[in-house]
């Protein structure tokens, strides 16, 4: 009894005419956990053909890193409106049609011949990409309210896990010189069954457009502001470790060619590994004082690996970064899909639109830093974002 006037109160808030839910809460989550694995094994595919494409192209360093813009350019283009869709015509419905042209937007990435047409298709993959995030996300934040706990960790976590086979496959299909081509239409394979199977198990229901009618774009204000910026600390951080741990490994820790990949890796893995704990984490000490506490975390294990650049303790540092950004990120999204002033899917594309500016601007960020003094510095600056974490979510009171 108690489930069901669970699940009446989520039909309430996500349209507006009741539709019957025929599906268990559990059947639910396995459904969402599924489109988030879909997504992220999608985005790992990719990621694991770029050095194949970029000899197939014959494109300098500098050439692939312009032309790898196009992504998250065509994400932030579609930023604005991706919320509106979501809200108007239900998450369910876009998640349904965008993650089976997500990897066929995949696909076209193994047929670019030149360099525009690499730039083209990954723009056109960014912009599905977004539309296909946000549905999922609000997915995952409606879902978790059928619970009343904590779960949407764990939903990230199963991208994780995704990123982690997605590489692996990859690993695979190059030393079966199978190419990228052929190796992203098998992925295609692979989430058009999971489409097929999971998409009615999603949580129903069609959204409204009661706020803010003929704006395509509202800017993020109050609480939700406040949740964007603790997002982008979190995504600055999670970017910076993301494309310079190896270098730093290599230039500051001088560690061995072996044990390289060491910093990425165990960063990666605690990241995945804090995901699935997560949510017991936040049920046991609430938001707040968990992210309080994963600002903190960040910090120390940045301040460990620069403080201490040795193998064994840089190690232990990134693997105190992973644990640390493993929660706040979904969290962040959790509190903005519970807004009560605005649907869960114009509230999480507000938050995503800030939180993302820190993933694409901490790589630079470092660079840049690193240009005018040292690499260890950078990753210092970067260890200050997680006590501005930790400060900023003692200012909002909409988390608990």
């Amino acid at each position: 009894m108690e489930e069901n006037s669970t699940h009446q109160e989520v039909l309430n808030q996500a349209e507006v005419k009741p539709v019957q839910i025929q599906s268990s809460s559990n059947r639910i989550r396995l459904a969402v956990s599924l489109f988030y694995f879909g997504q992220g094994i999608a985005f790992a595919s990719w990621a694991s053909r770029i050095p194949d494409i970029k000899h197939s192209l014959n494109l300098s360093d500098g050439e692939l890193g312009s032309i790898l813009l196009a992504l998250p350019l065509g994400q932030l283009v579609t930023m604005p409106i991706s919320g509106g869709l979501v809200t108007k015509y239900g998450s369910k419905a876009i998640l349904t049609i965008t993650a089976p042209l997500y990897v066929l937007a995949l696909s076209n990435l193994g047929l670019a011949t030149a360099s525009w047409h690499l730039a083209a298709f990954l723009f056109l993959f960014g912009i599905i990409g977004n539309m296909c995030n946000i549905a999922v996300n609000t997915q995952g934040s409606e879902a978790e309210k059928l619970f009343g706990r904590p779960i949407m960790t764990s939903f990230h976590g199963a991208w994780s896990i995704a990123g982690f086979t997605g590489a692996l496959v990859g690993l695979l299909m190059v030393n079966l010189h199978i190419v990228p081509y052929h190796h992203f239409w098998i992925i295609v394979a692979l989430i058009f069954i999971n489409v097929f199977f999971n998409y009615k198990h999603l949580v129903p229901g069609k959204g409204t457009r009661t706020e803010r009618k003929g704006k395509l774009f509202v800017k993020p204000e109050g609480v939700l502001l406040q949740l964007g910026i603790i997002g982008f600390c979190s995504m600055a951080t999670e970017g910076a470790m993301f494309d310079w741990s190896g270098v730093y490994f290599k230039e500051i820790v001088k560690a061995p060619s072996s044990l390289v990949i060491l910093g990425y890796a165990s960063f990666m893995v605690m990241m995945a590994t804090g995901r699935f704990v997560g949510d017991r984490i936040i049920a046991s000490l609430g938001r707040k004082k968990t992210i309080q506490i994963s600002g903190l975390i960040i910090s120390s294990g940045m301040f460990l690996s620069v403080f201490l650049p040795y193998i064994i303790p840089a190690t232990i540092g990134f693997m105190l970064v992973g644990i640390g950004v493993s929660s706040i990120v979904p969290t962040v999204y959790s509190v903005a899909g519970k807004n009560g002033k605005m649907s869960a899917g114009m509230a999480i594309a507000m938050v995503s639109s800030v939180s993302y500016l820190g993933f694409l601007m901490g790589p630079p960020l470092i660079g840049y830093i690193s240009a005018l003094s040292s690499l260890q510095y950078s990753y210092a600056v970067i260890g200050l974002f997680g006590l501005l974490v930790s400060f900023l979510v003692t200012k909002i009171k909409a988390i608990e």
